[in-house]
């Protein structure tokens, strides 16, 4: 599922990015230390507390993360990446359920409520992980609208893959899917990773792909720190793995993915995992995230935004869209305004992939392109100035000899 396309690309530039934006994966709670939100100018940045994608599992005692004190001030890369702005004057998921299958959802947490379904266990969200998530996918921003989701009119179906500190469990995740598939959700986000293929687990991916959801997964886990993870073999992870999940990686600004990211293949898209913001379960302040699962959710709006964009669309050609128009890279990057936007060719919608070609794209430049064309400009001005000064150069000096050939001022005053 990994067929050449095209999208738009927007980077931040600033001195120190990569290191600014790696967070904590698995660490206590009240330990997560602040993190920092990149200043598009490169300057200092505004700082908020970290978001953990788990709790220690050692610890003698759960504790939930805390509310933020802190606001962000400003829309972040990832956003700017996206292109929401633009997005949500096409499509906003609006009519879509999407099923997040994670660490569960806060239905009171800010810029979700009324829009977020959850029973039982999936409404009590320790880690605060879920909700995070869940702003990424629906969220309205709140009091910050510019810090919506990539579909902010879809709703939310809560259901647990992990245990209350943000362990995955396979039992809990086919659970959740077959809830999915029971509730007609039609994009399923599994923002748990396994490390092996269970027979009840692929059985519960089909079922929900035969009755229409676009099934959406991690790559790979978070892993538990971004150093040592070199002598890790490159493995498969599942649901990731299953035939027509789309598998997401994330990347940081520039394109790459983070230092010290598990090593998979497989990949169908990468999308901004890295200096998130979003919100929590508790109080109206914001964290700072980043991870595999935070692209999940965010290739997991896009698949929303697509599906109530072209409602006929089915489940194959909302996967079509989301690869065919991701910008070309080792790992295709997710262009969720050009998933909507752009106008495939009739034989998409029949399934003809060599056939299937875009009619109309928008521009598709990215900053090493555009970096590049524009050295080419300049050293094509410089040459063509070079060029004008020694014309200048060589017409005054033939001025002087009247006009002779170099040369022959002295043969003829003979």
């Amino acid at each position: 599922m990994k067929p050449p396309g095209n999208g738009a690309a927007r980077l931040l530039s600033g001195a120190g990015l990569a290191a600014a934006l790696l967070l904590p994966t698995a660490v206590p709670a009240q330990a997560a230390p602040p993190s920092r939100v990149p200043a598009a100018d490169g300057k200092k940045g505004q700082e908020l507390p970290g978001m953990p994608s788990a709790l220690d599992p050692e610890a003698d005692e759960v504790v939930c993360t805390p509310a933020s004190r802190e606001t962000a001030k400003k829309q972040d890369w990832s956003r700017q990446r996206l292109d929401l702005d633009r997005l949500h004057q096409h499509s906003t998921g609006a009519g879509v359920t999407v099923a997040l299958i994670g660490t569960g959802v806060d239905p009171g947490a800010a810029g979700l409520k009324g829009r977020v379904t959850a029973a039982g266990a999936a409404a009590d969200d320790c880690v605060g992980n879920g909700t995070f998530l869940a702003g990424l996918i629906a969220g309205t921003g709140g009091e910050s609208p510019r810090l919506a989701g990539v579909a902010p009119g879809a709703k939310i179906l809560a259901l647990r893959g992990t245990d209350r500190s943000g362990g995955a469990s396979a039992d809990l995740v086919v659970d959740a899917l077959r809830a999915a598939t029971e509730a007609r959700a039609g994009v399923i986000a599994v923002a748990v990773a396994l490390p092996r293929q269970d027979a009840a687990l692929s059985s519960a991916v089909a079922e929900a792909r035969r009755a229409g959801a676009v099934v959406v997964a991690a790559a790979t886990p978070d892993p538990p720190s971004r150093g040592g993870t070199d002598e890790i073999p490159s493995r498969t992870y599942y649901p990731a793995g299953d035939p027509g999940v789309i598998s997401v990686a994330d990347m940081l600004p520039g394109g790459a993915r983070p230092d010290g990211s598990l090593p998979t293949d497989g990949v169908d898209l990468a999308a901004p995992g890295a200096g998130v913001v979003s919100g929590g379960p508790r109080g109206t302040g914001h964290y700072l995230g980043g991870g595999v699962q935070v692209a999940t959710a965010y290739a997991a709006g896009a698949a929303a935004a697509v599906r109530a964009a072209h409602p006929d669309a089915s489940p194959d050609d909302v996967v079509r869209r989301l690869t065919a128009t991701a910008y070309p890279a080792d790992i295709p990057q997710l262009d969720a305004y050009a998933a909507v936007t752009t106008v495939l060719g009739a034989a998409a919608s029949a399934g003809d992939e060599d056939a299937a070609q875009p009619v109309t794209v928008r521009d598709t430049s990215a900053a090493d392109r555009a970096t590049g064309r524009a050295t080419l400009f300049v050293l094509l001005g410089s040459a063509a100035v070079l060029a004008v000064l020694w014309a200048g150069f060589a017409l005054s000096r033939a001025r002087a000899r009247g006009w002779r050939p170099a040369g022959a001022a002295g043969t003829a005053s003979d």
